[in-house]
């Protein structure tokens, strides 16, 4: 048996080796039988070796992102390595090294350079479901659909930030892009003049609530509840409130803005609240998963400067503008406008005898370059999906429901 597991051990080529699942991005220390993804992206890394080896101790070392010729990776010992008291240099990218230690005299030596192995997946997403239908006859603005992201951005929603999925290849994820909440919003709520909630948006384990959609008329109808909450009504006597945001498994948005006598209340958004008495709706949320130039090819979210939004609230009537992120404008007539597809955003409340609808959701994944993504029947991938960003790719989904998986490509 155990020569049986030893001949097994050799040709996998690891001999055992206890690899370690989080890239290490600073200096560190190795131990013995670990294999390393060295990431540096952001700073060089000196990597020391065990101080007290036994002969045949290993270390693995592979640059995971690809960028050890712009930032070095240095192999230091106390010992010698191949024989020489200096360090050792790795300065190739997607370099990789198997370190065995020997004896005295020559230390550590180069074993061979490892070949197929691949960095984890790692996958950053950004989930956006469908924003609310906006209210008519007066009406509010709908909120944002609700946006949960693990990727950089300028909010941690509440407090709440979340973690990168680790997932694994081979293996079916399911993908679905809700809708904008309806024009027609009859079955909504109470009264026919509400707008229709945005349908949830998921990602494998990862799923968004719709946007709340907007009340309307001027009967004191509070905003529906949603990832980001719609706008209350405007109204003659009583009080208006918005509609509350989502706050469980995570926050996702904001509330909606309540109305008074003159106006009506905008949606939440992801960034911000809907104001009360005010028609402007919430921002959205800037997430830079994907940059403005690839949005732009891809035709989602809604581009400012460097940033890209998601998930703004609808404005309130009358005269009440979109948050950035897709939010739709409100008027004092028949005009207004929904929210832009896969954005997330509320549509915008008008005067007229039909609200508008919400926008569309959308799912963005960031994963490592080594792997690609095979697409299943009945989803929408965008215009130039996957882009490339650095050292990773970005895939962007924009519409229907189906399973995606991961292999190396």
């Amino acid at each position: 048996m155990a020569l049986t597991k030893l001949i097994t051990d050799l040709i996998d080529g690891s001999l055992g080796t206890d690899w370690q699942a989080t890239p290490k991005t600073a200096d560190f220390t190795a131990v013995a039988g670990e294999g390393y993804f060295v990431n540096t992206t952001s700073t060089a890394i000196t990597v020391t070796l065990p101080s007290s080896p036994s002969v045949g101790d290993e270390v693995i070392l592979l640059d995971y992102a690809a960028n050890a010729a712009t930032n070095n990776i240095t192999i230091t010992s106390s010992n010698n390595i191949e024989g020489a008291s200096d360090d050792l240099v790795l300065s190739t990218d997607k370099v990789s090294k198997t370190l065995v230690y020997s004896d005295a005299t020559k230390g550590w030596l180069v074993a061979n350079e490892v070949a197929g192995v691949a960095a984890p997946l790692t996958v950053d997403y950004l989930v956006v479901a469908g924003g609310g239908g906006a209210g008519y006859y007066a009406g509010a603005g709908g909120g944002g659909g609700g946006l949960r992201t693990s990727y950089s951005n300028s909010s941690s929603l509440n407090g709440h930030n979340e973690t990168a999925l680790s997932l694994s290849r081979a293996t079916n994820y399911s993908v679905s892009i809700g809708g904008g909440g309806s024009s027609n919003g009859s079955s909504v709520g109470t009264a026919a003049n509400y707008g229709g909630d945005g349908t949830n948006t998921t990602f494998s384990t990862i799923t968004s609530t719709g946007g709340g959609g907007g009340s309307g008329g001027t009967g004191a109808q509070n905003g529906r509840s949603g990832g980001s909450g719609g706008g209350g009504s405007r109204y003659n006597s009583g009080t208006a409130i918005g509609g509350a945001a989502v706050t469980s498994p995570v926050t996702q948005g904001h509330s909606g803005g309540g109305g008074n006598t003159n106006t009506s209340g905008a949606g939440g958004g992801a960034g911000a609240a809907g104001v009360d008495n005010n028609n402007s709706g919430g921002s959205g949320l800037s997430v830079n998963i994907l940059n403005t130039t690839n949005a732009s090819t891809a035709s989602v979210g809604e581009v400012s400067g460097s940033d890209v939004y998601f998930a703004g609230g609808g404005g309130g009537y009358s005269g009440g503008t979109g948050g950035i992120g897709g939010g739709g404008d409100a008027t004092g007539s028949a005009s207004a406008t929904g929210g832009l597809p896969n954005t997330g955003g509320g549509a915008g409340g008008d005067n007229g005898a039909q609200n508008k609808s919400g926008g569309s959701g959308v799912v963005i994944l960031r994963y490592p370059s080594e792997y690609a993504i095979t697409v299943g029947s009945g989803i929408i991938e965008a215009s130039g999906s996957p882009f490339t960003e650095s050292t990773e790719k970005v895939s962007v989904f924009t519409g229907g429901t189906g399973i995606i998986t991961f292999a190396e490509a």
